[in-house]
């Protein structure tokens, strides 16, 4: 019997880049400048063709179902997540980003908070909240998606909104808190930056969209009901799970139309064809550059940051530091519904290294070739 799979046995997290450092690009640059030459040597035998949606101002018809989709998504995941952790503990580091999903925290030393080398790397764990696990990226919300780009002096009069949620109302769905310009007429392009609006007089009056859908409703932290029961935990765990993965795939399925930007030195992102001009980059060297942003192609972790913690084996409850090396790794959303009583889904196993045998001691641990 040959048993095939789409994943490998096990695999490494992403590596940690150093704060000092720039991130990578998600395609070498190497690789873009031939994939440009390759376009423009083709263009050249063709007839220019009309500039696809949604380029030319309009919106894709496709995805604005999937847009919809992911605002509930998200507003589902958040509800769903306070009424976990209600029953699952989570913990957050005082001093770093690092938490832990379990009732005692993680006994490595990789604390690089504040005065870390005082407590020898350990961290010194608190209650986490859903912020913690649902890193809240914010970006600036754009009325006009093919406007001017946002000015160092407008970077306060522009509101800032969950970078999920802009990319989303970019993508269709309509927020009367939110409003942005749509255009039922391609632009014309007068130059590369230079557009001008065609003349809709001509048209019927608007009428409502046909994908438009309710939006849900987040629930206060006061009217949070955690589940009753094991029976309750893990069914509310899949539906968790089940929206996390929806999430997932449909933000990965706008953000291949809908460009999205991330600064390669901080965490600044923005849902747009380019980014702001708001100086207001505080990394590593940032006085070289005056404080602007170095823009690039952003990935899905940039936009929903998975926040990775370490797996706790069903035979162990609580992990031992010499046996580091043997634990896995899943994002926190993942960890905490495995927890409560979901399947682990199929892509996420390779970093968890549930096939690897965990010794019971240290000198077992020695004997491992």
């Amino acid at each position: 019997m040959i048993v095939r799979s789409n994943h490998p046995q096990n695999a490494d997290l992403p590596r940690y880049h150093s704060k000092r450092e720039k991130k990578p690009f998600p395609i070498p640059i190497v690789e873009l400048r031939r994939a440009a030459r390759e376009r423009l040597k083709n263009a050249k035998k063709l007839p220019r063709k009309p500039t696809p949606p949604p380029r030319n101002g309009m919106l894709v018809q496709s995805l604005i179902p999937v847009a919809y989709e992911v605002m509930n998504a998200r507003i589902l995941l958040t509800n769903n997540l306070k009424r976990l952790m209600k029953v699952i503990p989570v913990l957050a580091c005082k001093y770093c980003n690092e938490i832990h999903v379990g009732a005692t925290g993680h006994p490595f030393k990789t604390c690089r908070g504040l005065r870390a080398d005082h407590r020898k790397g350990l961290h010194e764990w608190i209650t986490a909240t859903v912020e913690d696990v649902l890193t809240p990226i914010e970006t600036y919300h754009l009325s006009d998606r093919l406007g001017k780009r946002i000015s160092h002096e407008e970077r306060f009069s522009i509101p800032r909104i969950p970078a999920v949620v802009e990319l989303c109302v970019q993508a269709g769905v309509d927020l009367p808190d939110f409003p942005t310009k749509r255009r039922r007429k391609p632009v014309i392009r007068l130059g590369r930056s230079d557009i001008i609006d065609a003349n809709e007089d001509d048209l019927p009056d608007p009428r409502p969209s046909k994908f438009k859908k309710p939006i849900l409703d987040e629930v206060p932290d006061c009217e949070i009901v955690p589940p009753a029961n094991a029976e309750e935990t893990a069914s509310l765990s899949e539906a968790t799970l089940e929206a996390w993965e929806t999430l997932q795939q449909g933000a990965a399925k706008l953000m291949r139309k809908y460009p999205v930007r991330v600064c390669g030195y901080c965490p600044e992102v923005h849902v747009g064809p380019s980014g702001h001009k708001a100086q207001n980059c505080g990394a590593y060297k940032h006085q070289q550059r005056n404080g602007q942003h170095g823009w690039q192609s952003a990935t899905l972790d940039d936009l929903i940051p998975p926040r990775y913690v370490w797996h706790v084996p069903e035979t162990a409850l609580e992990l031992q530091r010499d046996l580091r090396n043997f634990y896995g790794q899943a994002p926190a959303v993942v960890e905490l519904c495995v927890q409560g009583g979901a399947a682990v889904p199929e892509c996420y196993k390779p970093t968890m290294r549930l096939d690897v045998g965990i010794p019971t001691n240290l000198r077992e641990a020695e004997m491992v070739v």
